[in-house]
């Protein structure tokens, strides 16, 4: 498979200094002999007040490394064989582990022997232990015309925009459910019958999942358990919300559909659900509040939560640490309008304000009062998108800042997003 990667990258020259330098600071100290570009770099004093601090990009980690040169490194440095070609295989595959998913393609056309790397146990037993590489945003279309699925993913740790090929998966897959622990799930009509399917879209590995008892289109929901290398998806009442069937559960242990209780009638305000905590949650607007499914029992719960005064469309959106927020727009004119972020009180249960979108940001989105936005969240990070825009906002809860995204997977009026996680080791089990 081909990652396309945009023209301002580096060759596979770059990548490959890039990856030595990775080593020389991964090495264990004491075991290895200096690379030969530090040697060459070390081989005069420059004094400590003239070297110049190069800020490198991320690499997978969880903060971004500072490197001290004498010099900037020049990109056709000579690297000797007899060196580098003796790098033990788990020290090679520690520091591949640790390379940003999206360059492992690129630094498969090096050798044969990294050609096959991600068909390697040892690289994807270091892969799964690594740090994940941080959230991405993955957009999905289908050209009107040809019906040519475009897929393209932007990292937040890059800020990076790269294109995935898609046409491996089925032409009935065309509405995307979500995605969890590297896995995305697709759902459409093959023919008359509603089906879904699970792939990776790294390895283009998918596999389509058996027909549910109730052969109709479903709300649906995705999790994945990476630790017991299992996923779970939960079917709730029909696509518009008009039918109340059994809520039905796919256990990829079990390889079936299970059938469970009916959701109790209520009215929802939308479709949009949020997972957290083993729990899937929905907005009612009678009675009001949330209705709380337990995957664990497969019960049914309501929450009395009652929803912010002057709400005018909200969104579930589930964090992290068990932490659920609640994101809307309030206001009755469009002057008066504005956006905001609340986070619900379990023990109360009560939802409480935790910030709010300023003006300047809040008119750049929505230009009209009436404009319908979107909204998702992955690990305390918001996204809001706008059916006439082609940038997308950002909202850190925990480091509390704001930001644009800007690029071709949001330029498409069609385009659906999510958050992504890339993981190589992400099986459809």
């Amino acid at each position: 498979m081909v990652v396309g990667i945009s023209d301002s990258d580096s060759g596979s020259r770059d990548l490959m200094t890039q990856l030595v330098m990775m080593g020389c600071s991964f090495g264990r100290s004491g075991s290895r002999s200096p690379s030969p570009m530090a040697r060459g770099i070390g081989s005069r004093n420059v004094s400590p007040s003239r070297q110049k601090a190069i800020k490198t990009k991320p690499r997978g980690l969880d903060e971004e490394m500072i490197a001290k040169f004498a010099k900037t490194p020049h990109p056709d440095v000579r690297m000797e064989d007899d060196i580098w070609a003796m790098l033990p295989e788990d020290l090679l595959n520690e520091i591949l582990a640790r390379v940003p998913p999206f360059m492992i393609f690129r630094l498969r056309s090096v050798c044969k022997r990294w050609n096959s790397i991600l068909q390697d146990n040892g690289f994807l037993k270091f892969h799964s232990q690594v740090p994940s590489h941080g959230p991405c945003l993955l957009t999905f279309c289908k050209n009107s015309q040809s019906q040519t699925p475009n897929c393209s993913v932007f990292s937040l740790p890059l800020k990076q925009w790269y294109r995935i090929p898609f046409t491996f998966l089925p032409e009935w897959a065309f509405a995307i459910v979500g995605s969890s622990g590297g896995l995305v799930c697709f759902s459409g009509l093959d023919g008359l019958t509603f089906r879904t399917l699970i792939c990776n879209p790294l390895t283009q590995k998918w596999r389509v999942l058996p027909k549910m008892h109730n052969n109709q289109q479903r709300q649906l929901s995705m999790v994945v358990y990476r630790k017991q290398r299992s996923f779970k998806i939960i079917a709730t009442n029909d696509l518009n919300g008009d039918k109340s069937l059994p809520t039905e559960v796919f256990d990829s242990n079990l390889g079936r559909w299970s059938v469970h209780e009916k959701m109790p009638a209520v009215n929802l305000c939308s479709s949009k659900m949020a997972f957290c905590d083993s729990r899937l949650y929905l907005e009612t607007l009678s009675p009001l509040g949330l209705m709380m499914y337990r995957v664990d029992s497969g019960y049914w719960e309501h929450i009395p939560a009652k929803f912010p005064r002057s709400l005018l469309d909200g969104y579930l959106v589930a964090g992290t640490q068990n932490r659920l927020f609640l994101v809307g727009r309030v206001g009755l004119y469009s002057t008066l309008q504005s956006m905001r972020i609340w986070e619900l009180d379990h023990s109360k249960p009560m939802w409480v304000e935790v910030t709010r979108m300023p003006p300047r940001f809040f008119r750049a989105l929505l230009r009209l009062s009436a404009e319908r936005f979107e909204c998702f969240g992955q690990d305390n990070v918001i996204l809001f998108t706008s059916w006439n825009q082609g940038k997308g906002l950002l909202y850190d809860v925990d480091k509390k800042q704001w930001s644009w995204i800007a690029g071709c997977g949001l330029r498409l009026y069609n385009s659906q997003v999510c958050f992504y996680e890339p993981r190589f080791d992400a099986s459809i089990y």
